[in-house]
């Protein structure tokens, strides 16, 4: 018989924007040395819940269109969890993950990593591990270059493969953000020939002056024309940005009443919302709730 873990709440597994995306060099071993800056978005979350099984058993209650449960990564996370725990001697219980797919594929809001960082930070605390979170943001590093900066929790400046953050609150602001109807493969992108490979070193100052940009744009704009469309009409109501390698484009707006003003003129091929971003994660502020609330250890 399987029983819920947690508080009768869903776990959020919330996006993030890319504020600006240098690529400042190759790595021999492939990857690409980058700089951004993340902030996480409170609306919508991706949400896990999950049910308990007998220990050894992990599997996921409901399907992901296109994505087999084996490389599904809140299968995966939690897989890597209970061998790293079964590693040092502990025996957790097993578990039935049920995600409610909000955020977009392909959309270059984090989703996947999001949902695989969830599920680290969540199965931390319902099997009374209680980690570090650099421990955690470690483990989660194997599952994908964003999923540390999910399991950190705040908004932060990124180097590295976007592993090595600093902690830094970036002004919150409101943003329509637009999704055109396509997935962009971020393999692709980093792999394409004329991307530029050697934007100049900058700081977080120089960011905030300039406000950098997205060296993946140019890629993007050429080989998937639906998101420079909605580049181009975004643009028309405020400067327009994308969102690390995925379809999705976004602009900041003075507040919400001008940006739901401008969504209700949002062409109906494309999806859109407003949100607003965040320094401290929806799924911080959720495990802050099941401490308060006095926890869940199995």
């Amino acid at each position: 018989m399987t029983q819920p873990l947690g508080l009768a709440a869903a776990w959020p597994a919330p996006g993030k924007l890319n504020l600006f995306l240098h690529v400042v060099g190759r790595r021999p071993d492939g990857y690409h040395d980058l700089q951004t800056a993340f902030q996480f978005i409170d609306e919508p979350c991706d949400a896990v819940t999950f049910e308990r099984l007998e220990p050894g058993r992990i599997e996921r209650r409901a399907p992901v269109s296109g994505v087999a449960e084996a490389d599904d990564l809140t299968v995966r996370a939690a897989r890597l969890l209970q061998r790293v725990a079964a590693a040092g001697g502990k025996v957790v219980p097993g578990v039935a993950i049920r995600l409610d797919k909000r955020l977009p594929m392909g959309g270059g809001v984090g989703g996947g990593s999001s949902d695989a960082a969830t599920v680290l930070v969540a199965l931390n605390e319902l099997w009374g591990l209680r980690w570090p979170v650099a421990q955690l943001a470690d483990i989660g590093l194997g599952l994908g270059a964003d999923v540390p900066v999910f399991v950190h929790g705040r908004g932060a400046w990124a180097e590295g493969v976007g592993d090595r953050l600093t902690p830094y609150d970036f002004p919150e602001r409101t943003y329509l953000v637009v999704r055109p109807d396509v997935e962009v493969a971020t393999a692709e992108i980093f792999k394409a020939h004329e991307l530029t490979r050697d934007s100049p070193i900058t700081t977080i100052r120089g960011f905030l002056l300039d406000g950098g940009r997205n060296d993946c744009e140019p890629v993007v704009r050429r080989r998937y024309p639906e998101v420079a469309e909605a580049l181009d009409w975004l643009a028309r109501h405020a400067p327009a940005r994308r969102t690390c390698t995925g379809s999705c484009v976004f602009a900041e707006l003075p507040d919400r009443a001008r940006a739901e003003a401008v969504l209700a003129t949002l062409p109906s091929r494309w999806r859109g919302w407003v949100t607003r971003s965040v320094n401290l994660s929806p799924l911080l502020k959720r495990l802050q709730e099941e401490r308060q609330a006095g926890g869940s250890v199995l």
